[in-house]
């Protein structure tokens, strides 16, 4: 279980929007894993550990009574870095696209939040995310296309204001950043 704390981290960094709930979350997900252990039926053990990690955040955030815009997420240590790139204006350019991705992934809500992260940064397939999140796997299909629908409106909203539900009528729903 131990190869797969960074995906751990990272989903539950995600989450909870703050380094040091996450660092709690992914501490209780391991012990909870290890007493569970016998539990475990086989099969990917990511997926597993995963669905530990995100019922962990989602009891501490329950516990919290909300879910708040925690401390921005540090970008520098997750951010691409191109080798041998020494030209600053790109490396800008980059680290500007990479914060208005983060921003409008920080904007999103949680259930959208962490299919995405599932999918596109830890390259679960769409059945290990069905078994991480407890849902069919139509669901995960739906969900991610409305997620991918909601992120896309995001990026390209104005400044400082994030769609957070696309509405079936013409009026979008619109909310002030965090």
């Amino acid at each position: 279980m131990l190869r797969h704390l960074d995906a751990a981290y990272n989903l539950a960094r995600w989450l909870m929007r703050d380094t040091h709930d996450a660092e709690d979350v992914v501490q209780e997900a391991y012990m909870r894993a290890y007493k569970r252990f016998s539990t475990f039926r086989g099969g990917d053990g990511r997926a597993w550990l995963l669905a530990i990690v995100r019922n962990c955040a989602y009891d501490l955030l329950r516990s919290n009574g909300t879910i708040t815009c925690g401390d921005a997420f540090d970008e520098e240590g997750h951010i691409a870095r191109t080798p041998g790139t020494s030209d600053p204006e790109a490396a800008l350019l980059r680290e500007e696209k990479a914060e208005q991705v983060r921003s409008a992934l920080e904007n999103l809500l949680p259930q959208y939040r962490e299919i995405l992260i599932l999918r596109e940064m830890e390259e679960l397939s769409y059945s290990e995310i069905a078994t991480t999140i407890g849902v069919p796997l139509g669901t995960v299909m739906s969900r991610l296309s409305r997620a991918r629908i909601r992120l896309h409106q995001n990026l390209t909203a104005p400044m400082g204001v994030a769609l957070t539900h696309a509405s079936d009528t013409s009026t979008p729903n619109i909310r002030k950043e965090c």
